[in-house]
């Protein structure tokens, strides 16, 4: 899977790639199977020791080879890569102080009954098997509160079942583990074919992961706004080719 990684973009301080879905980011310490920080400080030696190192629960630091951010296992899309260590620093105040401009693709279960919409809610941790989390409604103000925007792009009809979806983009303005899969199954409109937060909904369109894709990044560099995109990847092409747009 590692040889579907795509470089976006590349400059002397970071790497925008496109994470293929099913590639964790880096190990989880549990066990041994290929990951986009291990294909880095393959490709990329010298940044094997860029950035800081994750603590496992078992106590082994996992070297993250410049990653800054993350997305889930299932997830595809964008991730940057610093590659020097003031990149690194600097990359993490821009996504610390939410500077960074994400965008997000998804096809949920259900029409979207408004154009457009805010959600704002904690991301709660459940506490029975399996790890899954959930929405607890709070105020923006408040120090926990996770908060995405999204946008009806099409309401759509899955041609082998019938049943009723919607094509969205979201834009998280926090980032909290599982938030966006959280918030859009708190308002009954989960992603398709997540599942966690969908279990009991078959998979529509041809999806067999969450339908989520990690779009877009923007983001101040050198004084200047760059934006990196990370083209929809073949199941979302597919999902689109099968409803009349």
């Amino acid at each position: 899977m590692s040889k579907d990684i795509r470089v976006i973009a590349e400059t002397d301080e970071i790497l925008a790639l496109d994470k293929p879905a099913g590639l964790i980011v880096h190990s989880d310490g549990r066990t041994r199977e290929s990951s986009l920080a291990a294909w880095i400080a393959k490709e990329y030696p010298e940044l094997a020791s860029v950035g800081e190192s994750w603590i496992s629960p078992q106590g082994e630091h996992v070297p993250l080879a410049g990653v800054v951010h993350r997305l889930d296992r299932t997830t595809s899309g964008i991730i940057l890569v610093a590659k020097t260590q003031d990149a690194y620093t600097y990359l993490k105040n821009e996504f610390k102080e939410r500077r960074v401009e994400k965008i997000y693709r998804a096809f949920v279960y259900g029409h979207m009954g408004a154009a457009e919409g805010k959600i704002v809610a904690e991301i709660a941790r459940s506490s029975e098997p399996p790890k899954r989390w959930y929405a607890r409604v709070c105020e923006e103000k408040d120090r926990r509160a996770a908060i995405i925007e999204w946008r009806l792009l099409k309401h759509l009809t899955d041609p082998a079942t019938g049943e009723s979806a919607s094509y969205v983009e979201v834009q998280p303005k926090t980032g909290r583990t599982h938030q966006i899969r959280v918030h859009l199954a708190s308002i009954s409109h989960p992603i398709v074919a997540d599942h966690l937060y969908a279990s009991d909904r078959e998979p529509i369109l041809g999806f067999k992961r969450p339908a989520l894709h990690a779009y877009s990044i923007s983001l101040m560099l050198k004084g200047e706004k760059a934006t990196f995109v990370a083209p929809l990847p073949d199941d979302f092409k597919h999902a689109r080719a099968e409803e009349v747009w």
